[in-house]
């Protein structure tokens, strides 16, 4: 397996586009893009972008600090920040024509994939090879 890059800045870097993206996918309708005609699947990419975006978040986190990473520190902040983006999304959203927002289930799927994604590194953070 390849080594993960090792310098917080670049983890900072990668949160910083990946909240870019989700500006941007969030300031339009973007024609000709249309999701599957499944009930409720906007929830599983809400979830799925945001567990992307808790992942790159906590590695910053964690290569702050990686001989001692302070976990009971690293999840909640990874929760809370996710959080108050997904409720910035949505609330940027209602300003957007053609996009609804403040949709609560959608700031719930955020939230809940960020929890999970925030989980997740911490189990697996190990295998990156690159605890020191």
């Amino acid at each position: 397996m390849p080594r993960a890059p090792r310098h917080p800045l670049f983890w900072l870097c990668a949160s910083v586009i990946w909240f870019c993206v989700l500006w941007y996918l969030s300031s339009g309708t973007h024609a000709g893009f249309t999701l599957p005609p499944i009930e409720h699947f906007d929830k599983f990419q809400h979830f799925g972008y945001f567990f992307g975006g808790a992942v790159i978040f906590s590695a910053y986190l964690f290569r702050r600090n990686p001989a001692n990473p302070r976990w009971r520190i690293i999840i909640p902040v990874v929760i809370l920040v996710m959080a108050a983006v997904g409720w910035l999304d949505e609330t940027h959203q209602s300003f957007v024509p053609g996009r609804s927002g403040n949709d609560h289930f959608d700031w719930l799927a955020d939230i809940l994939g960020a929890t999970a994604g925030a989980l997740v590194f911490k189990a697996i953070h190990r295998r990156l090879k690159w605890d020191s």
